[in-house]
Order: C-alpha cells, then structure tokens, then sequence
C-alpha cells in the first residue's frame, strides 16, 4: 500500500525511490509489526482476561503447569494482525507470492480460531473436531499448493532441491510438486502446534526459522545472487522477505508477552497459522528440506507423538514419559525454562546450518 504510494511520489520527489529497496522495507515490516504488538498486547491480553478465555491444562501432564490454567489464550491473533497490517503496508501487493502466503496463513490462522474459541468459549475440550480440523487444514495447504504449481513458469520451481549439493534437484511434475507443497504446508502447521506447549518454546524457534528463509527468499529473488550460489531464481520471491519480517517482528513482541511466566498463549490460532506460513515460504523459495532441518525441534516434537501413539497401540507401552518431547523432559526434571532455552540453542544450531548450505554445495 504505501510502496504504491512512494512509487508515485518518487516521481517528483527521487528520495521515494529508497522505498524499492526489499531490505529497508523488511526493516520497517519488522518494527511496524513489532510496534503495533507491543502497543495492542496489553490490551488484548486484558481483555481476553476480562472476556475469561483461558487456557485449560491437561490433568495428566507435569504438575508445574496447573498454575497456567485460566491464563489468556489465543493471543496469536495479535500476531496475526500485526502482520497483515505490515505487509500491506510495505509490500508490494501486485506480488502473487505475497497473496498466497498471507491468505495461507490467515486461512490457518481462522482455523485454529474456530478450534480456540469452541475450547474456551463454548467449554468444549475437544474443539475443531480432528476430522474437521484436518478437512479445513486441507483445503487450504491443498489451494495453495495447486496456486503456486500452476503459477509456476520455469522447471527449475517445481524441483527438489537437495542441499549441500550443487547438481542434485529432483524433478517433482506438477501433481509430485503438488503433493509434496500439501504436505510441507499442513505438516509445518501441525509440527508448530505441537510444540507450542510451554512458554516461549514455539515463538522463538519461529522466529529464528522465518529469519532464515527471509535469506533465501532474497537470494531466490535476486537473478545474481541466485546464479551465483547456485539455487533457483524465483522472480518476485524477493518481496517473501517482507513477509517474513513481519512474522520476525510479531514473533520477538509477542515473546514479550509469552516469555516464562508467560502473560498470554497463542493458541492454535497462532501455531497453526504460523507453522503453515512457514511451509509455504519454504516451498515458495525451493527448501523444503532446509525447513526440514532448521524447524529440526518441530520435526522431533511431531516425531515424538507419532512414536509414543504407534508404540503404546502395538506395543501397549509408551517410549516418552510423555508426548510431545518437552513435557518429557520436564518430566524427567528440567526445568520449564531449561527446556525452553536449550530447544532455542537446538534451533539456532540448526538454523546456522541451513543457511550454511547456500554456500557449502
């Protein structure tokens, strides 16, 4: 909206044309969305507190987490908002790339509203029905892979990029690219959602993660950069960065908040919609298998479910002490916080070492 803006003025003033720069507008997506979190946050969490939408806590899970019941939840619409409102403001809404990506990721975001509000609202612990969740999940991750694979213009966008080697893309055809974009998408959305359960263990990992692919987004934008280092030229991926310093911004203001005591949760409203507008991020800019490895706690939290489900119905025993991962831990007597910070350490590791493959081919 306002590069629509700039762009006219910078007809007659040369000084707008600072404006087209995608670095300078990704700094201020990220202070916007940031200042527009930390002026909101107070009031939102006080009125979720007022309209009495608190979280419950599992009976069977650590006894340290009793004390959050009836703390204000589904605050991730605040992320939400605060970065809709930042990336209208500085990106460029001629993009495509930036339309699927938002629609994506509010359309997640309304279903983990929909699940949020029935839980603490109607009192209903079940929520968003598994089937029903799963269904709007669907469409969605299913529309936005179908969009980005028939707005595709060159091989080379609908491949699978191997890192850490140069020559190795593996050819997907549209349905192969299809299907595997619905998986990243509603996999990346779910993975988040089961790792947010303790205070400030999904924002951050987020955070550092939507940071990295901002990078990738700007190489796979930039034509000289792309060839230089070897990975896809996706022209108007650039304006992805925009986006991704919007969720970089909301996230570190909404850590403000969440941070241990935690103030407020995100709620399925937040996870789901921020998991998935990583996966359609990484899609978009060919490293879905750099996601793999940057969201490695996302991966390992969703692996740990699966495991302990599958071996307690063939096995009728349980491998964790409790799923997902970190509630393990806890129960294995780390401390809330030392599970937080060293899952961050974890993300930050692996973070480094995706984007050591743009180089390391």
């Amino acid at each position: 909206m306002l590069l629509w803006l700039f762009k006219h003025l910078a007809a007659d003033v040369r000084a707008f044309n600072v404006f087209d720069y995608i670095t300078l507008r990704a700094v201020l997506a990220t202070l916007t969305s940031l200042t527009i979190s930390f002026m909101v946050g107070p009031y939102v969490i006080r009125r979720l507190g007022e309209m009495k939408i608190g979280q419950s806590v599992r009976d069977d899970g650590p006894q340290s987490h009793l004390v959050k019941a009836g703390t204000p939840t589904m605050g991730g619409a605040l992320i939400l908002v605060s970065i809709a409102i930042s990336t209208f403001l500085w990106g460029d809404l001629t993009n495509h790339y930036v339309w699927v990506a938002l629609v994506t990721t509010l359309g997640f975001g309304a279903v983990g509203w929909v699940d949020d509000y029935r839980k603490v609202v109607y009192r209903n612990p079940k929520g968003l029905s598994a089937k029903a969740k799963y269904f709007w999940q669907s469409v969605f991750g299913l529309g936005a892979a179908l969009y980005i694979a028939y707005s595709t213009a060159l091989p080379a966008q609908t491949e699978l990029i191997v890192p850490f080697f140069k020559h190795i893309a593996i050819p997907l055809g549209t349905v192969g690219f299809v299907v595997l974009t619905y998986f990243v998408i509603v996999g990346s959305s779910n993975a988040v959602n089961l790792t947010d359960g303790l205070d400030g263990l999904a924002i951050m990992p987020t955070v550092m993660v939507a940071s990295a692919l901002a990078v990738f987004a700007y190489v796979a934008g930039h034509a000289v950069f792309s060839k230089y280092l070897g990975v896809p030229h996706i022209p108007g991926a650039g304006e992805l960065v925009v986006f991704c310093a919007a969720i970089v911004g909301a996230g570190l203001a909404f850590l403000w908040f969440n941070a241990y005591p935690a103030e407020v949760f995100m709620g399925d409203v937040g996870a789901l919609a921020l998991g998935a507008a990583l996966g359609v991020v990484a899609v978009i800019v060919r490293q879905e298998i750099v996601l793999f490895i940057m969201g490695g706690v996302f991966v390992v939290e969703t692996l740990s479910v699966m495991i302990q489900v599958g071996s307690f119905k063939l096995r009728g025993k349980r491998v964790f002490k409790m799923a997902p991962l970190h509630h393990h831990y806890e129960l294995k007597g780390w401390k809330e916080t030392q599970v937080v910070v060293r899952f961050w350490i974890i993300t930050m590791i692996l973070v480094l070492i995706g984007l050591s493959t743009l180089k390391i081919r």
